[in-house]
C-alpha cells in the first residue's frame, strides 16, 4: 500500500480508542493513567505510540500491547509501540478522570 493510501485517522480519535486499553493491574485505562506519552505519524505513515508503564518491571507489556493493537487496528494500517522509561511515570500523570476511576475501584488517591 502506498503512503498516500494509508489511513490518517486523527490523533484525537486514536487517543479515544486507547481509552479502551485497561491496565490489567489497576483497572483504569492507559490514557487516564497517564501512560500514553505521545502519538504521531511517521514519514512512512505508521502511527508511532510512545507509552510507559507504572514500572519497568511490569510483566504485562505483551497483554497491553495486544489490547492496543485490538483497539486501533480498524483506525490505522500500521503502528509501532515504543516503550518509554524516561521520564519515569508517576501518579501526578493521572488525569482527574483517572483519579475518579481509581477512587471508584477503592484506591485512596
Amino acid at each position: 500500500m502506498s503512503d498516500t493510501a494509508q489511513k490518517q485517522t486523527p490523533l484525537e480519535d486514536i487517543e479515544e480508542a486507547l481509552k479502551e486499553v485497561i491496565d490489567p493491574e489497576l483497572g483504569v485505562n492507559v490514557v487516564d493513567l497517564g501512560l500514553l506519552y505521545g502519538l504521531k505519524y511517521a514519514e512512512d505513515g505508521a502511527l508511532l505510540i510512545d507509552m510507559t508503564l507504572t514500572t519497568a518491571a511490569c510483566p504485562l507489556t505483551d497483554m497491553i500491547e495486544e489490547q492496543v493493537g485490538s483497539n486501533i487496528e480498524s483506525l490505522v494500517d500500521e503502528w509501532r509501540l515504543n516503550w518509554v522509561w524516561m521520564p519515569p511515570w508517576g501518579p501526578e500523570r493521572i488525569t482527574d478522570d483517572g483519579r475518579d476511576q481509581m477512587r471508584a475501584l477503592g484506591f485512596n488517591i
